[in-house]
């Protein structure tokens, strides 16, 4: 979707400005009108499955997310609609709450009716954008709305602020119902009452270092940017209240610190978690930093953070982007892929995108849209940086741009008698490879029983530091009493993957995956303890980057006693790279493992089963 020229002085990196986003914005918008019902109350997108919510609700999505991004559109521009924006929304706002529906269903009587929030729960995640949009552009829609329009608007929002019927971050789709109606002056008790609420359960969340928890569980993905810390910062932003704001600001600025390098020189967020077809939305945490004043990017790194993700997903052909032939957001990541899709997730879902655009709130002659493109973390420097409360660790490296991210805490999706999911459970992600679907799993650890590998179970953080993250799991399904100890420790391009397993039977089969990578990319995989032989190549399947993808796979046997197996691992972009075994000195002596860097400097990893427990010891 290239929609302007670039601007390569102002913006080395992307080329791209803000009319880049302003006419994207529009495109967006403008490509969805085929598809709205007779009174604009719904947008039915086309889609080969609806959502388990009825194709009633999605149409609802449709609208409100589509919306949300006109509200920016408009609010940005001060109020300027050259395409109408505001008109179609106004009226489809009249026509979906004149006569709503109870249920998700079809009714052909009824077509642009909205289910009620009270009866489906879809509804009231939508009540969050139909809230903010109005809130936004207040002065230009709502003040000028008949009376009977904004009663049945009314109505129909304020079932949303009663309790939270799911326990994570819907709890923030009320209070944001709620800071509209405070502001328009309407049922302000009821509204303060519900802000209160959902902050209370949201700071229960809070693990320190700007992580939330998605609930009551370690569930940590990119969530924790552009939802927890998005709703309460915004809302505390748009309502002037200081208080609110210096309690909540602090921990966004605390969270982008890490965020920010999520993001690979490609622009590519990391994908990880659920709810990727959202795209474009990692970029709204950034954004509301900036807006707020709660931010460690300047605004040349913002703008380039911003713009590097919205342009890797639409400056592609289409088709082969984020868009198809007709300007529709997929589901998906490059063009369609259904099987990292969720049940909730129908046509209009990828739309939720949308928050992206949160930047266009800052005035045209704002530094974030004026100051000189600055680079991002991945480009300046190789650098780790270990995430103490989920359990996480970042490496990146400056000379290809890659970011890689090593899972040893989040559990979102593992667990409860529910199937693994590839986007939650592996040891490793990066921003060039996406997570196998199908097949054998990538950068994965497990036992193997008739060809087929456990699965990892849910991952309890065992300790972090610099450069290392340690982890215990117990597979499933396997022989009772069984723990794997896991630590990845990163240096440069180079992951030292190290397993230690307790109370396995002699001779149980193990194996170790290595990174799933199409073409353009190279994936090492070095046996250093407890493997036998070179590793073989597997063919992995499908991931978001394309079919076709290639894994190494590393085999070994436990012995009588707790079994170490270690392997030094590499994924890089480099042309010809050089051997994985030339990355690091390696010596391991029972249940200790001691590395050596080319550049000098040393580190003793200590797996102890008895606890389990992990040391890790550095050296100069």
């Amino acid at each position: 979707m290239p929609v302007a020229p670039e601007n390569r002085a102002l913006s080395p990196y992307t080329g791209w400005t803000r009319e880049h986003w302003e006419r994207s914005a529009d495109r967006l918008l403008l490509a969805v009108r085929p598809h709205a019902s007779p009174g604009l109350g719904l947008i039915n997108l086309p889609g080969a499955r609806p959502s388990w919510s009825g194709p009633r609700s999605d149409g609802l999505e449709g609208y409100a997310r589509t919306w949300l991004l006109a509200a920016f559109r408009v609010a940005g521009a001060g109020g300027e609609d050259p395409h109408g924006h505001l008109e179609r929304y106004a009226d489809g706002l009249a026509s979906g709450t004149r006569h709503p529906l109870p249920s998700g269903a079809l009714d052909a009587a009824s077509p642009d009716a909205w289910p009620q929030p009270t009866q489906v729960p879809q509804a009231v995640v939508e009540s969050a954008s139909v809230a903010l949009g109005l809130r936004l552009t207040r002065p230009w829609l709502w003040d000028g709305l008949d009376d009977r329009v904004r009663q049945r608007a009314v109505d129909w929002l304020l079932p949303t602020l009663g309790p939270s019927p799911v326990d994570n971050n819907w709890w923030l789709f009320g209070l944001t119902v709620a800071g509209f109606l405070q502001d328009a002056g309407i049922e302000t008790d009821r509204a303060a009452a519900t802000i209160e609420r959902a902050l209370e359960r949201i700071d229960q969340w809070y693990l320190g270092d700007g992580w939330y928890s998605d609930g009551p569980n370690r569930s940590f993905d990119h969530y924790n940017a552009w939802a927890l810390h998005f709703y309460p910062v915004l809302h505390a932003h748009l309502a002037g209240d200081q208080d609110l704001l210096a309690r909540y600001g602090p921990r966004l600025h605390d969270q982008l610190d890490a965020h920010s390098r999520l993001f690979g020189a490609d622009g590519a967020p990391m994908p990880y978690g659920r709810s990727l077809t959202y795209r474009f939305a990692a970029a709204a945490a950034p954004w509301l930093g900036t807006l707020t004043g709660h931010t460690p990017l300047s605004p040349g790194a913002t703008r380039r953070l911003a713009s590097g993700t919205l342009k890797y997903f639409l400056d592609r052909p289409a088709g082969e982007g984020a868009t198809d032939t007709a300007g529709l957001l997929t589901l998906g990541w490059h063009g369609p892929y259904p099987p990292v899709i969720q049940h909730y997730s129908g046509p209009a879902s990828p739309y939720w995108a949308a928050k992206g655009y949160l930047g266009l709130l800052l005035p045209p002659e704002h530094p974030a849209w004026t100051a000189v493109e600055e680079p991002l973390p991945a480009e300046t420097e190789d650098a780790t940086r270990t995430l103490g409360p989920p359990g996480l660790l970042i490496q990146s490296t400056a000379a290809d741009g890659l970011v890689r991210l090593h899972n040893h805490g989040s559990n979102n999706h593992v667990g409860g008698g529910k199937e693994e999911d590839p986007c939650y459970a592996r040891f490793a992600y990066s921003t060039r490879t996406g997570p196998t679907s199908q097949g054998v799993p990538d950068n994965h650890f497990g036992l193997l029983s008739q060809g087929a590998s456990t699965t990892r179970g849910p991952a309890v953080p065992l300790g972090h530091g610099p450069g290392w993250a340690a982890s215990l799991s117990e597979p499933r399904p396997g022989p009772p009493g069984v723990r794997i100890v896991s630590v990845t420790l990163a240096h440069g391009r180079a992951e030292v993957r190290a397993h230690l397993v307790v109370g396995a039977v002699p001779g149980t089969p193990v194996r170790q995956t290595g990174w799933a990578v199409t073409p353009g990319h190279t994936a090492q995989l070095h046996p250093v303890h407890g493997y036998a032989g070179e590793p073989c190549q597997l063919a992995a399947g499908s991931t978001l980057f394309g079919h076709g993808s290639q894994v190494r796979a590393l085999h070994g046997a436990t012995g009588t006693a707790p079994s170490l197996f270690v392997a030094l691992a590499s994924l890089t972009a480099e042309p010809e790279p050089a051997p994985a075994h030339t990355l690091a000195g390696i010596e391991v002596t029972g249940h200790t493992v001691a590395v050596s860097w080319p550049d000098g400097t040393t580190c003793t990893l200590v797996l102890d089963p008895a606890g389990p427990a992990v040391r890790m010891d550095e050296g100069g």
